[in-house]
């Protein structure tokens, strides 16, 4: 009763907070989703993208000493298939060279040599920040890229941006089903993909 009590007589929010919880309600509703990251999951017109921006972050905050940055040993973890290694490759190149220094695993590059593919597949991705999934018709067809993709989702299920998937010359239709609760990036303007996979790493 002395809990029921105290709720009928909780005070009213002043008018200054009444209208700081509007604004603060009007700026986290549902806006149109940008064409470059879709949806498979969603219904056309609808999207979970919030309308304010968020802070920019800076390279002295991500290379700072005591950045959670280096609790792993990579930043960026790249699943692709063997027949998309030259753009993976071109990608590898970009993020390594960006201000940030991005730290990638590329499983042709630096496996162990001797140590067997599960191994090193699990590793690569406990040890990195986020993954990049370079969703292609090679990928689709790919065992062992599914098999690291699901390792990825086991990993940190349902987290936020850590997945990323990036899709290219894939129809919508064939984006795989474990990574429908997930917006993608599509790959038409490659210059144009490499740079917002590189802000999806950042943020």
């Amino acid at each position: 009763a002395g809990w029921f009590r105290r709720l009928l007589h909780k005070p009213k929010p002043s008018s200054a907070e009444s209208s700081l919880d509007a604004g603060r309600s009007a700026s986290s509703s549902p806006s149109s989703s940008s064409s470059s990251a879709k949806s498979s999951g969603s219904s056309p017109g609808t999207s979970l993208a919030r309308s304010v921006c968020p802070a920019p972050i800076l390279v002295s905050d991500i290379n700072a000493s005591g950045s959670a940055r280096w609790a792993k040993s990579y930043d960026v973890c790249i699943c692709h298939s063997d027949v998309d290694l030259e753009l993976v490759e071109e990608l590898v190149s970009y993020l390594e060279g960006q201000p940030e220094s991005f730290r990638c695993f590329l499983q042709l590059r630096d496996a162990a040599p001797g140590s067997a593919v599960v191994t090193e597949l699990c590793d690569a991705v406990q040890n990195s920040h986020c993954w990049v999934m370079l969703i292609t018709p090679g990928f689709l067809r790919d065992p062992w890229c599914k098999y690291q993709m699901h390792q990825a989702l086991a990993e940190a299920p349902m987290a936020n941006g850590r997945t990323i998937p990036v899709l290219k010359d894939v129809d919508r239709k064939d984006y795989p089903k474990e990574l429908r609760n997930l917006y993608y990036i599509y790959m038409a303007l490659k210059e144009k993909s490499f740079r917002q996979i590189r802000d999806t790493v950042v943020r």
